[in-house]
């Protein structure tokens, strides 16, 4: 049996149905994740004042718009492999005998990441002074090691949720976290200031060596391939990086997206930046750090997607219907206690940015639903029609607060018509 056969009877053995347990102990791990992220939020906040957040704040925003566009590279990782486990044991036995095709996604990762590293740096003269108010050359090679770094990260993500190995997964999510919060703390303790915490933002993108390096189910998992051509791989990785890229812009490059059409943000800037980060990490963090269940969950039910979205939905708005009441009544008074009295803000715009995060958060489910239906083209107009809606709002003559809220509560809804069309017709 050649390599790949043998890969595949043991993807076939450990990728079974989403099970309750599997979710759970993602859960575990998105709990901590999120923890940790509020933890370098706050240790941020806390050093730096209100101007100084915005400008960690917009790099942290960068990061997490590349980081994000790399998560394309988890989505299609996790549906080759998931994909795999159910059609390939019948066809191990011809492998035995016709060499066919395999990409292994793992290389593929490293040469985006190397790739995608490159264009930054190069083209970092263009648009840094645009985006880094200081620190600009450490911060434009952070963004590159970082996002070289990263790709590997959401590409090893993605083989594990692909065969099944939640476990090794949600490790690989905690190290992460873990990581960033330790350097973040180093900063608080050290004074290192906004330089420590630029470190920290991108410190993370080293944890799948070191659990590459002590487990051998990882190592595994990583070693697999999966069947098909690299170029029909790459093909669909690029609609799932196009995609990702776009809702990255609302998730977590947002931050970025408003300096380009505020120009100097200030402190108010920081306030809104940190209430945006806020309202929406109790939803966006779970649903970003589930990607790989979700797009497992909708390929079990490849012949029910529509009404295989009903009851993830119901979860989330119920979950979303809590967060803005919460926002609305204790909102305010947490941001002062927690972050000091420059961070002050009204009960009504933090309701109204949890609402919105409650938009993105169907529109990220609505997206991993068309993914895993191979509809790879909605798939990513759904989400560039968001955010292109999104940043074509946040043009408009309103106040800061105003337009920030009329733009991520309504782009969103033109990316979940354009996702639940194309459901509905695969569907018919």
């Amino acid at each position: 049996m050649t390599d790949a056969g043998a890969g595949f009877d043991a993807l076939s053995a450990s990728a079974g149905p989403i099970a309750r347990g599997s979710v759970a102990r993602v859960g575990i791990a998105t709990a901590i994740t999120a923890a940790c992220g509020y933890a370098v939020l706050y240790l941020a906040a806390r050093t730096l004042d209100p101007a100084g957040f915005s400008v960690f704040g917009v790099f942290w925003g960068a990061f997490g718009l590349v980081s994000g566009a790399a998560n394309g590279l988890l989505q299609e990782a996790t549906r080759d492999v998931r994909a795999a486990s159910q059609s390939e044991p019948a066809a191990t036995a011809t492998d035995q005998r016709v060499d066919r095709p395999h990409t292994h996604p793992m290389r593929v990762g490293a040469g985006v990441g190397l790739v995608a590293a490159a264009i930054i740096a190069i083209t970092s003269p263009l648009w840094a002074p645009h985006v880094f108010a200081e620190a600009r050359p450490l911060s434009v090679a952070l963004l590159s090691i970082g996002l070289a770094g990263f790709c590997l990260h959401a590409t090893l993500l993605g083989m594990l949720a692909g065969t099944g190995r939640w476990t090794n997964y949600g490790s690989l999510m905690v190290t992460d976290a873990v990581i960033r919060v330790m350097i973040a703390t180093a900063t608080f303790l050290l004074g290192w200031g906004l330089v420590g915490f630029l470190w920290a933002t991108v410190g993370g993108a080293v944890a799948w060596i070191l659990l590459w390096s002590v487990s051998a189910g990882t190592r595994t998992a990583a070693q697999l391939r999966t069947p098909g051509k690299v170029s029909t791989y790459l093909r669909g990785a690029s609609h799932s990086i196009a995609a990702s890229g776009a809702s990255a812009i609302l998730v977590m490059g947002f931050p970025v997206l408003l300096k380009a059409t505020s120009g100097q943000l200030g402190a108010a800037g920081g306030v809104v930046i940190l209430a945006v980060t806020l309202t929406r990490a109790p939803l966006l963090v779970p649903m970003t750090a589930m990607q790989g269940n979700l797009i497992a969950y909708f390929v079990d039910r490849r012949h029910a997607r529509l009404r295989a979205l009903l009851k993830p939905a119901a979860v989330v708005l119920a979950v979303g219907t809590v967060g803005v009441l919460a926002a609305g009544f204790v909102g305010p008074w947490l941001l002062r206690f927690a972050f000091g009295p420059e961070y002050q803000t009204s009960g009504t715009l933090l309701a109204w940015l949890t609402a919105a995060a409650v938009a993105i958060a169907i529109l990220t489910l609505t997206g991993s639903a068309t993914v895993a239906a191979s509809l790879h083209r909605a798939y990513s107009l759904g989400w560039v029609a968001a955010t292109v809606a999104a940043a074509l709002l946040l043009t408009l003559p309103l106040s800061l607060e105003t337009r920030t809220v009329v733009a991520l509560l309504c782009g969103p809804l033109v990316g979940i018509a354009v996702h639940l069309t194309a459901l509905a017709r695969a569907d018919d």
